[in-house]
């Protein structure tokens, strides 16, 4: 039991409608929101903030993040003891939190134990939505090995690799069913090419049409869904027509494909950041002129595939996807996409959409009783100005994850 908390005298942010509400007050009890409304009789025990007229707003969601990826060097963090591992990944759960993000999505590398850190308090970070590892063929975007090491597969059960080599439709059946009973809440494939990949141009398509199928429905037997990596038009509406629920990053979809997204019933996750990152920090990490001519492919697409979809009625969830040291540029994303969308449209992606794709509607990315008591208190209306979401949480005088304060003062 924790002691209740009532906040009055706020504006209270209705993220799905994308307006702000004068004259609430909302009551937590027990990790979750107890009441919302006009007038509300607290707990006599119950503690009051007074808001005085900041914003209340729910918190926030990144469905893409990679919190194994502590530092830049994939390969050592793959190659680091799972204990290690798991402590530098709660350190970048830390920082998420503190930023304001109140649930994360993670696309590859966390497993069931970071979820339970997270529940029984050992880490003090933001709810985690995992899929276990992304899947890939052998030489696709998550097998890591040069072309010259022919070592057969990759350390895939080591808490800090991100990818699990499987080929064929027996060994990715196998494969999802070892997700799925590990804990993951959704499967991932690599349906195309990658940045940050030795071996495989950005156009490449991976699995077969058999094998993303067989995908799809472990994963529908299951009551989950698939995500995939994907950038190019074509790997895109591939993954679509076999049923691929969410769709990550998107840089190069046509107008076509959106609409058929749209239609059923897909979720798109942009992650422009990702690509600004690197070309911002490339030189300094040593990459070379093949991957600044593939972050250019994708990052000069990323502002017009945000119209595109937008305009296809297609919805977006809030992503980053960013790795190692450059996740220091995270809240970046808030400032790209508002050259774009709009405030109350950003605001939407990173809870109510979020919230969809982590198929937690109700409970997460709203301000309703019975949700989970994940809130923020925002200095300004961040409606107005979404830079009020930028500056690693230095807007956010308060942050509540389940109930639980884990911000409080500048």
């Amino acid at each position: 039991m924790t002691q209740p908390i009532l906040f009055i005298n706020g504006r209270v942010l209705d993220a799905e409608r994308g307006v702000t509400q004068d004259g609430l007050a909302v009551l937590v009890q027990d990790g979750r929101i107890a009441e919302v409304g006009a007038g509300i009789a607290a707990p006599s025990e119950a503690r009051t903030i007074d808001l005085g007229g900041r914003t209340l707003m729910p918190g926030l969601i990144d469905c893409h993040v990679h919190v194994v990826a502590e530092t830049l060097d994939l390969w050592g963090n793959m190659t680091a003891p799972s204990s290690l591992a798991g402590l530098r990944a709660g350190r970048v759960m830390e920082e998420m939190l503190q930023r304001g993000f109140t649930t994360i999505r993670d696309l590859g590398g966390a497993d069931h134990g970071l979820v339970r850190g997270v529940e029984e308090g050992l880490i003090d970070g933001p709810r985690i939505v995992i899929c276990g590892k992304g899947l890939t063929t052998t030489g696709g975007h998550a097998d890591l090995r040069k072309r010259t090491d022919d070592r057969p597969g990759m350390m895939s059960d080591r808490l800090g690799s991100m990818g699990y080599i499987a080929d064929g439709v027996d060994d990715v059946r196998a494969a999802c069913r070892k997700m799925i009973k590990e804990g993951a809440n959704f499967i991932k494939v690599m349906a195309n090419g990658g940045v940050s990949s030795p071996n495989d141009p950005i156009h490449s398509i991976q699995y077969s049409r058999e094998e993303i199928l067989a995908m799809v429905e472990e994963a529908e037997n299951a009551g989950l869904y698939v995500s995939a990596h994907v950038y190019t038009d074509r790997a895109i509406r591939r993954c679509v027509e076999l049923g691929v629920h969410s769709l990550e990053h998107c840089n190069l979809i046509s107008a076509e494909t959106a609409k058929l997204a749209a239609e059923k019933g897909c979720i798109a996750v942009p992650t422009l950041v990702a690509y600004d990152a690197l070309w911002l920090e490339g030189k300094a990490l040593g990459l070379g002129p093949a991957e600044f001519d593939k972050i250019e492919v994708v990052r000069s697409g990323g502002l017009k595939s945000l119209e595109i979809m937008r305009d296809a009625g297609l919805p977006m969830a809030f992503g980053s996807d960013l790795l190692g040291e450059l996740r220091k540029y995270h809240c970046m994303e808030f400032e790209l996409l508002a050259k774009v969308l709009t405030s109350a449209e950003i605001i939407r992606s990173a809870t109510v959409v979020g919230a969809e794709l982590c198929q937690m509607t109700g409970q997460i990315g709203t301000i309703a009783a019975g949700a989970f008591a994940d809130l923020i208190v925002v200095d300004g209306d961040p409606l107005a100005d979404i830079a009020l979401l930028q500056g690693d949480g230095a807007h956010m005088p308060l942050i509540m994850a389940a109930g639980r304060v884990v911000k409080e003062g500048a």
